[in-house]
């Protein structure tokens, strides 16, 4: 029996979820997705095993052919003392040419964005990134998707009640 964070004794993450980003869904409305691996140093892999970063404010962004994320926030790692990392460095992310092209294109449309949506370990034990090809939503949109929300959480509870209103 696995939970969401597949934590053993120690408190560190060996597959599972590490981050998400539940306000990408909301102000975006994603269409396509892809897994990135990801570029790390030591202690930020390790950081990232006790499973304490922030991916909501961060991007993704195509630069000098390569792809890139921007401020992605990974705490330091305490016991490395001097040989610690930047919590907000830009970090590379790892995608075929193919896919860059395509990211780059969707991108060079107006009003796309690259979103981050999970930071996870894979069964192997590999950093991942989902990411999702992003529109930004108009308020409109936001509310009508808050109101959606809201009637299926009702209508699951007067399911649940046995239709009694």
């Amino acid at each position: 029996m696995s939970s969401k964070n597949d934590k053993n004794k120690n408190g560190w993450i060996s597959h599972g979820l590490v981050a998400e980003n539940r306000r990408a869904r909301f102000d975006y409305e994603i269409g396509d997705t892809l897994e990135a691996g990801i570029v790390l140093t030591g202690t930020e892999v390790k950081s990232l095993r006790l499973g304490k970063a922030q991916i909501t404010e961060s991007y993704a962004s195509p630069e000098g052919g390569e792809l890139w994320l921007i401020n992605a926030h990974i705490p330091e790692y305490l016991q490395a003392n001097r040989f610690n990392h930047q919590e907000r460095r830009p970090r590379k992310l790892l995608v075929s040419k193919k896919q860059l092209s395509k990211l780059d294109q969707e991108v060079a449309r107006a009003g796309n964005t690259i979103v981050p949506l999970k930071l996870f370990f894979n069964d192997h034990g590999k950093a991942k990134l989902l990411i999702g090809i992003g529109k930004g939503k108009k308020n409109f949109d936001k509310r009508a998707t808050s109101r959606d929300r809201d009637w299926n959480r009702d209508k699951a509870r007067i399911m649940k009640e046995g239709g009694r209103g």
